[in-house]
């Protein structure tokens, strides 16, 4: 409630004990006018007790942390404006720390989307956050645009629903919302695994897996999109999507295998974005995999039981596409050609296409 600070340890899904310092803007403003040496000093007295809580990556939690990583956005000119799961490395952190406990409040109510309310108390969150740094020994800070709400509506959930993966129920969600097959998703997935399986590594190979497996879920969000407007809109559908359970770069990269599944070319929408937050390598695994889903829903038509008679391999730089027998005039026609041989060259790949199993 903006008086405490509270510290909670957690690993490996548990939650551990915690401990409540009185470390709040309102419980540092009420000692006077904001002085940084002094405070720095309290704050550093305070934390104290914090010594049984060192730890590489802080978690923060709370509408000061939010404003604070806002204005870190706006002064390194960050393209993705989506709070949750923002990442401020230490040395960031400190420095806009410390930029915003030297400006006047007069200064700071003129940063742009930071409120008279905020400007009085974001000082105070600044030097806490440095004395945090030092103390627990940060390296990182990872935003939360979660909070106690959000933890309430958590605990009420089925041990079941509870356990599934945020990014793979949110993404299951958020296709369904179009009316397609429930089976197509993993269909798609069955079918791409061995696509899957020769991409570059983008995060890693485990990580790598949920991602297409997420890609799949979404790959039909178009559907009932215009279809002059579809590419953009399912790519900003996906990158800014309210999904938990991914990092930024991981948004990045989902977008753009959306992009390529809706025949967007390489120069994908917000393409400095996509520079930003995802490498090379990254870029060229998800536009492949969404070509690939691309292939996948073309040629069956979007039909799981349709989909189960093409097959597809990659074998000794060849990428091999056949159909069960009575299937291949059906499944491997021109359209299924352009599609494949778009997917080879993404990945260095010459193209055979066999008429049967």
């Amino acid at each position: 409630g903006g008086s405490s600070l509270e510290l909670v340890g957690i690993e490996d899904g548990r939650v551990g004990r915690g401990v409540t310092l009185p470390l709040g803007p309102f419980s540092l403003a009420n000692d006077g006018p904001f002085d940084p040496g002094k405070l720095r000093e309290k704050i550093a007295a305070r934390l104290k007790p914090a010594g049984d809580y060192k730890t590489e990556t802080l978690y923060a939690v709370g509408g000061a942390w939010r404003t604070l990583a806002q204005v870190h956005m706006g002064h390194v000119r960050y393209p993705l404006h989506i709070v949750h799961q923002y990442v401020m490395e230490a040395d960031e952190a400190r420095d806009i720390a410390g930029l915003i406990a030297r400006s006047s409040r007069t200064s700071l109510e003129r940063w742009k989307g930071l409120s008279r309310k905020r400007a009085e108390t974001l000082p105070h969150a600044a030097l806490v956050l440095e004395g945090l740094i030092d103390r627990l020994g940060l390296k990182r800070i990872v935003l939360s645009a979660w909070g106690v709400r959000e933890g309430l509506l958590f605990e009420a959930l089925d041990e079941e629903t509870a356990a599934a993966d945020p990014l793979l129920a949110g993404c299951t969600a958020l296709g369904a919302r179009q009316g397609i097959s429930p089976g197509l998703p993993g269909a798609l997935y069955g079918w791409i695994g061995p696509i899957v399986d020769a991409l570059p590594t983008a995060f890693d190979a485990k990580r790598d897996r949920v991602l297409a497996d997420a890609a799949c879920r979404v790959a039909d969000l178009g559907a009932r999109l215009h279809p002059d407007h579809r590419t953009e809109l399912a790519f900003d559908q996906v990158l800014r999507a309210p999904i938990p359970g991914q990092t930024h770069a991981e948004r990045a990269f989902l977008a753009t295998a959306v992009n390529a599944r809706y025949g967007g070319g390489a120069s994908t929408p917000e393409g400095d974005t996509m520079a930003r937050l995802l490498n090379e390598e990254q870029r060229t695994a998800a536009r492949a995999l969404g070509l690939a889903i691309r292939l996948a829903c073309d040629l069956s038509g979007r039909s799981p039981q349709l989909l189960v008679n093409a097959h597809v391999a990659v074998t000794d730089g060849v990428l091999v596409l056949s159909a069960a027998d009575g299937y291949a005039d059906v499944l491997l026609g021109e359209q299924t050609r352009r599609r494949g041989k778009a997917l080879a060259e993404a990945l260095g790949l010459k193209l055979d296409i066999r008429n049967g199993t």
